[in-house]
């Protein structure tokens, strides 16, 4: 038994190549993305913010399919996605189109960051306590989709920050991403889905054309994507809500 325990602990304190491996890649590309965005190269910035969200994805599931998940590898993944997910965004965005905005631009890009911090903080310290279906608060990777998705669209069709409309949208989609990661909507986590379960012949065709869609004009495609995800938490909400007030309704009426 003392055995089994020392190589478990053994197990947990060690650092495995392929996961972190990935996890680097998701680093990688989120510092990218800053010095992209320094250099005025938006687009590639937000794609690199984009691929971060690939590899963010490919960690966590390299690591339990090989079984060589690590606490070191949970504290790492963890300063990646701030990096990739925090301040990459939030630097992308300000630097695009908020400089303008004066001081209500930088606080914006601050609000993104802490939420960014606090969400990450929050998802460590409840892992153990929440439904594995559903995250509480909007991911941080969905988040950084959300606004990098938004300056990808806008340099990719070439509207105008002469407009002021846009620096404005710009701000007030940087504020809703960084609060509604700190907020307790229900977003669906996806984590319930093995990639080794059999799915039906509809379901690879579905995933079939969501490749087809997002080829003909990836902006447009992943950042109405993500503008629907980050709603649903929402509507999760009013629909939880509801179905809270009528099973109280109908224990008032069996009483």
């Amino acid at each position: 038994m003392p055995n089994l325990l020392n190589d478990e602990t053994r197990r947990r304190r060690s650092i495995y190549l392929l996961p972190n491996a990935f996890t680097t890649a998701n680093l990688f590309a989120g510092f990218y993305a800053v010095v992209q965005a320094m250099n005025g190269r938006f687009e590639a910035a937000a794609i690199a913010i984009f691929l971060a969200l690939v590899f963010d994805g490919m960690d966590g599931r390299v690591a339990r399919l090989t079984n060589t998940q690590s606490a070191f590898g949970e504290q790492y993944d963890s300063m990646a996605d701030m990096i990739s997910f925090g301040a990459a965004p939030a630097l992308v965005m300000y630097v695009w189109a908020m400089q303008g905005l004066g001081r209500w631009g930088w606080l914006a890009s601050f609000i993104y960051v802490a939420g960014g911090a606090l969400r990450l903080a929050r998802f460590n310290t409840n892992i153990e306590v929440v439904d594995k279906r559903f995250f509480q608060g909007l991911p941080s990777p969905a988040a950084a989709a959300l606004v990098a998705g938004f300056v990808w669209l806008a340099v990719d069709n070439k509207l105008s920050l002469q407009v002021n409309v846009i620096p404005w949208v710009a701000f007030g989609l940087t504020i809703y991403a960084g609060l509604a990661m700190v907020s307790n909507a229900p977003f669906y986590s996806g984590k319930s889905f093995a990639i080794s379960r059999s799915v039906p012949f509809w379901a690879m065709l579905l995933f079939v054309l969501v490749f087809v869609f997002v080829s003909t004009d990836p902006p447009v495609f992943l950042f109405g994507l993500f503008c629907l995800y980050g709603l649903s938490g929402w509507f999760v909400m009013a629909w939880r809500w509801r179905r809270a007030r009528a099973l109280a309704r109908l224990r008032r009426g069996n009483n």
